[in-house]
């Protein structure tokens, strides 16, 4: 397995990452390679229910379907940029394309980012730019350590839903709703 070495820089293409699963967990930025860290416990928990929650919604709505584990999406090309989002959820409407075996070739109308206890605000933002830039409608920050899920329409419009909220969209899912607190585990 290649792991890369403090300050080692590595630069490829997005189709040439795809075939490197011995670099992961990674993302590509201007077409250098960022080392990630893997999610933990809690992290982990939080994707996989809500996940299951919009999976389910896309299902029984027929509007579209969500899919996770730090799933990968160009958001430029040449040099190459390849976003690793939590979760995705991507309407009918834009998911008209046959499925390929690489990354995402277009945006996702909602995209998911759980913190992490490293995660720093100045990178969260770098990707916020990068989503609402590829075309991303919305992105939803959970942050476990303050039991709270940002909802960001733009890079600097955002909406702050704490536990006692429901996390709601009725204008890119109508009919769906989740209490923020049955996000968190006890």
């Amino acid at each position: 397995m290649a792991l890369l070495k403090d300050h080692e820089e590595v630069w490829m293409t997005g189709e040439e990452l795809f075939h490197r699963p011995d670099l992961n967990p990674c993302e590509l930025v201007n077409g250098r390679v960022v080392p990630t860290m893997p999610t933990g416990d809690e992290h982990a928990d939080i994707e996989s229910e809500l996940g299951m929650r919009l999976r389910a919604y896309g299902k029984e709505s027929k509007r579209g379907r969500a899919i996770g584990g730090e799933v990968g999406i160009y958001i430029r090309r040449d040099p190459d940029t390849v976003r690793a989002a939590d979760i995705a959820f991507i309407s009918s409407e834009r998911d008209i394309k046959p499925r390929t075996k690489g990354y995402l070739e277009i945006a996702p109308e909602l995209v998911v980012e759980i913190l992490s206890p490293e995660d720093r605000i100045g990178k969260v933002r770098e990707k916020l730019r990068d989503y609402f830039s590829a075309g991303v409608l919305v992105v939803w920050v959970v942050d476990p350590g303050l039991r709270r899920v940002q909802v960001y329409r733009s890079p600097t419009e955002v909406t702050v839903l704490d536990e006692r909220q429901i996390l709601i969209d009725e204008e890119l899912l109508p009919g769906f709703s989740l209490p923020v607190e049955e996000l968190f585990p006890r």
